[in-house]
């Protein structure tokens, strides 16, 4: 399970894609305090966004797995 908000500050990158987790992100939260994008997902390349995927990492990681990435043991 985890918690979706909204970050309010750049907070690294994600684990799943490597792209970087910046302020404004929708993000889902695991127990474990691990974040990772949710909902849409954007390429920030130069100064365009493409879109990447219409579901966010970390559901595209749970329909696979039902650990955290970085923490499967938990």
């Amino acid at each position: 399970s985890f918690s979706e908000d909204v970050l309010s500050k750049d907070a690294g990158e994600c684990a799943i894609c490597l792209e970087e987790l910046q302020q404004g992100d929708t993000i889902a939260r695991l127990p474990c305090l691990c974040i990772y994008h949710k909902g849409q997902v954007y390429l920030r390349m130069h100064i365009k966004f493409q879109k990447v995927a219409s579901v966010g990492c970390i559901d595209e990681w749970f329909e696979v797995n039902r650990s955290c990435p970085e923490h499967p043991s938990d």
